[in-house]
């Protein structure tokens, strides 16, 4: 389906469930971050601003929305295994049930391109837009009045630019006045794409040759869990003389490959309206996988191992870039009536860290692998698909007659404190100076 088309059939149903919120995926999945988005908090339940504060800007930072998987690797690697089952007449009566949906969430996936927007990631992104419009109806007033820039920036990959002209069509849906204000995606990599920058060649030597880390995630899949879980995925789908072909790493491959299907059919379910591939997977191998990408996850691009910042470090241009905005607002050097980000889990997930936004705020120890008893750390929640952070910017009048800025800072949509060494504006709110923002992030 073109992503056009896509984006027009879904106006209707965007309009009629841009109220609803949901903590969590319907079906109760374990996804990791391939989580499709839900927003964290109902319309209805945000605090206002202080007496006599108004917001005058506002600016995100969002993950990309659901997508095709990037390649067709895990869905030709687990049909290679089930061609050979089937021709030897391995399969279960089950495991005959699975060929068929895998080849219908490929093809999904190849007619929208891998890695492509995919539809429910455009309605995501639309209804997180109308949403937005919803929160701050006086300021997109004011932007309009004020004729003031919508300036929209991108990492430059196509699902992120989608991502952008997704939201910025449900911003003109809800408001058509300010078609004419926002601004044609520019390109930031060093913001917005700055794992794969020059400039991180030493987190991209960490990714290939840390032996910390390699050592850390093969112990990690070393666990006796893993084969136990590997091969019970197979015996279910296969039977017992065919299961005796394939090795112990062989069975771990395939159910590692399954489980990345598994959490693609889910972003895909506008293309691939039929597949559901829980069936394959019981709760409990599922969430022992999912453990195990998250664990990638988090080494790769979150907390990782204390004593070390390599993982999170670089994202201090993005976290300067927010400070910046605002800043220049705050001083009347910026016009700009919003900033809008878009971006990847990549840069999501090291910016949570500096943010210490909830469950981002923990290291493992080097010698205790993360796991999910003693870490709080999960891709479902730190970076689903569409996660967003956003500051919004608020002036008035203090008591003392001076004018001030607060920030209002959302993730995922919910009113999120700052670090706890910054102080709020009133006592257990969740609006702060700006100032004082910049006083206790030591800028």
């Amino acid at each position: 389906m073109k992503l056009a088309a896509t984006f027009a059939a879904l106006a209707t149903c965007t309009l009629l469930t841009i109220g609803t919120a949901q903590a969590a995926p319907a079906d109760g999945g374990y996804y990791g971050t391939k989580t499709p988005y839900a927003p964290q908090q109902p319309l209805a339940t945000y605090h206002r601003a202080p007496k006599g504060f108004a917001p005058v800007f506002t600016e995100n930072v969002a993950r990309h929305g659901s997508r095709a998987m990037t390649d067709s690797k895990d869905g030709d690697a687990v049909l290679a295994v089930l061609d050979r089952a089937q021709a030897a007449g391995g399969l279960t009566e089950l495991g005959a049930q699975l060929a068929p949906q895998v080849r219908t969430l490929l093809a999904a996936a190849a007619g929208i391109g891998y890695g492509n927007l995919s539809g429910r990631g455009v309605q995501e992104q639309r209804e997180t837009a109308l949403r937005m419009e919803q929160r701050l109806p006086g300021l997109f007033q004011a932007i309009t009045a004020q004729h003031a820039p919508v300036v929209v920036k991108t990492s430059g990959v196509a699902r992120a630019v989608a991502s952008a002209n997704a939201f910025t069509g449900g911003l003109t849906a809800g408001d058509p006045a300010l078609a004419g204000l926002v601004q044609a995606p520019v390109t930031d990599k060093d913001t917005l794409y700055f794992h794969k920058q020059p400039q991180n060649a030493d987190y991209q030597a960490y990714l290939a040759k840390d032996p910390q880390l390699a050592a850390t995630l093969a112990g990690i899949q070393a666990q006796p869990r893993t084969a136990s879980v590997a091969r019970h995925v197979v015996t279910r789908l296969l039977r017992p003389a065919f299961v005796k072909t394939l090795t112990p790493a062989d069975q771990a491959a395939f159910a590692t490959s399954l489980y990345q299907l598994y959490g693609a059919a889910p972003d895909l379910r506008v293309e691939a309206p039929g597949v559901d591939l829980g069936p394959f997977l019981t709760p409990a191998d599922a969430r022992w996988l999912q453990y195990q990408d998250d664990a990638e996850e988090f080494y790769q691009k979150g907390p990782a191992f204390s004593g070390r910042s390599i993982t999170y470090k670089m994202a201090t241009p993005l976290l300067d870039d927010l400070f910046a905005q605002a800043e220049a607002k705050a001083a009347g050097s910026s016009a700009n009536g919003a900033v809008l980000r878009f971006t990847h889990a990549e840069e999501i997930e090291p910016l949570a860290v500096l943010l210490s936004l909830p469950g981002s705020t923990r290291p493992a120890d080097p010698a205790v692998p993360y796991s999910y008893a003693d870490n709080p750390w999960r891709g479902s929640r730190v970076a689903p698909m569409a996660a967003n952070i956003q500051w919004d910017v608020y002036a008035g009048k203090a008591a003392d007659g001076s004018t001030k800025h607060l920030v209002r800072m959302l993730y995922n949509e919910k009113e999120t404190y700052f670090p706890a060494a910054c102080t709020p504006y009133t006592k257990g709110g969740y609006f702060y100076e700006l100032d004082e923002l910049k006083r206790c992030f030591g800028r």
